[in-house]
């Protein structure tokens, strides 16, 4: 007697689901790789501008740093009070950042001005409260920083004179 195996039988619709379900995961795999390359493509800004790609370009792969060099024999040009005042002092003073008195507010100058020349220009040159000693810029020399206090004290009500090279530093 031998014994014979069966065989299941199976239904059109199921070889149909079979099917299909073989083919729905690599289809779904193929469909997101498409929409993903779709997108990449579409993301990419096409620049009209040539001028504007470029300076987009090198403003992604500007310098970290610059080297500047200075020839320590060349004379060091002298800068006036005001020129002082716009390169370091200005972003203090223009908003009263920190407590400090805004330029050309004369109620806010007066009490300072009571204390007197020699002494706010102690306080330019060593720092005083919140200030940093030369107004944060260790370049300034002495004469650069007098002349920065009595601009900025003139604009605000006093009448101190300016020194010029000429005369000599106050002490």
């Amino acid at each position: 007697m031998s014994e014979h195996s069966t065989m299941t039988k199976t239904t059109p619709m199921q070889v149909i689901l079979a099917t299909l379900g073989g083919l729905l995961t690599p289809g779904l795999v193929i469909f997101m790789i498409v929409m993903r390359s779709i997108g990449i493509a579409h993301s990419h800004i096409n620049y009209v501008n040539p001028a504007l790609a470029n300076r987009m370009v090198m403003a992604r792969i500007k310098p970290v740093a610059e080297l500047k060099v200075v020839d320590l024999s060349a004379a060091k040009v002298e800068m006036t009070g005001q020129q002082v005042f716009q390169a370091v002092c200005t972003a203090c003073h223009s908003v009263g950042a920190l407590g400090s008195p805004k330029f050309g507010d004369k109620a806010a100058w007066a009490p300072h001005i009571a204390k007197g020349y020699p002494t706010l220009v102690q306080h330019a040159l060593n720092g005083f409260k919140k200030m940093p000693a030369r107004g944060g810029d260790p370049s300034l020399d002495n004469l650069e920083v007098e002349r920065a206090v009595a601009y900025m004290a003139d604009a605000g009500g006093a009448n101190f004179k300016a020194p010029d090279s000429a005369t000599a530093p106050v002490k």
